[in-house]
């Protein structure tokens, strides 16, 4: 069965270029122009995929990206933010709303269906492992999830790529070019802070003390490890 992709964009003449695009690359394809009607849109079909703009009627793509990270059943679903703004600030600022990607307008449509395919690629619920790193932190390979003593914690789709790469890097020191590689699968113009922004709230969320870290190491000037 062919992704179906949800565009949520109030310029129309973008929703149909990338609706032609992408429906010509075998993806099934819904579209919404404004904020709430996407959400609405995310809640009832719950696509593969979200193409988000930053700039939105009645719901701004921020406030779209937070609302679908509260709900349980939609949550997990990978969205890429498309944004008029290349401004650091905006870029960051969907990134910690829960993004996995943005994409800055104006944008080649071939890069956007290289984008989604490959956070598609990467979207794979095949493996049944659970990895127990050290009795306190468990990672369940098969549904995305990990528990903390026991408890689980909330993670995005890139957070959880990272957690599983440095883990099954142990001990390896991988910079943050690499990262960029191996996470989000095409060059990413040497934008590293986008690495740090996920290493920090992963860390907030799966270390018990944020100036003493246990599991992930900053090697100054390269990038990070697993201990």
């Amino acid at each position: 069965m062919a992704n179906r992709v949800l565009i949520v964009d109030d310029e129309e003449h973008i929703v149909e270029l990338l609706k032609f695009n992408l429906e010509a690359s075998g993806y099934r394809v819904s579209y919404a122009y404004d904020g709430l009607d996407g959400f609405l849109k995310a809640k009832e079909e719950k696509p593969n995929i979200i193409l988000l703009d930053l700039m939105l009627p009645t719901l701004d793509g921020i406030e779209v990206c937070k609302k679908i990270r509260e709900q349980k059943d939609i949550k997990n679903i990978p969205i890429i933010m498309l944004t008029a703004k290349n401004v650091e600030a905006d870029k960051i600022m969907g990134l910690d709303s829960g993004a996995d990607d943005y994409i800055t307008k104006p944008f080649s449509v071939k890069e956007v269906i290289a984008r989604v395919k490959a956070v598609l690629r990467r979207y794979d619920f095949k493996e049944e492992e659970i990895v127990d790193v050290d009795g306190h932190l468990k990672i369940d390979l098969s549904n995305y999830e990990v528990f903390k003593d026991d408890k689980k914690i909330e993670l995005t789709l890139k957070e959880f790529e990272i957690l599983k790469l440095l883990i099954s890097n142990r001990g390896r020191v991988l910079s943050r070019n690499l990262l960029l590689d191996q996470i989000w699968g095409y060059e990413y113009f040497g934008e590293t802070r986008t690495v740090d922004v996920h290493i920090r709230h992963l860390r907030k969320k799966i270390e018990s003390d944020d100036k003493n870290h246990a599991y992930i190491e900053t090697v100054r000037g390269v990038g990070y490890k697993f201990k």
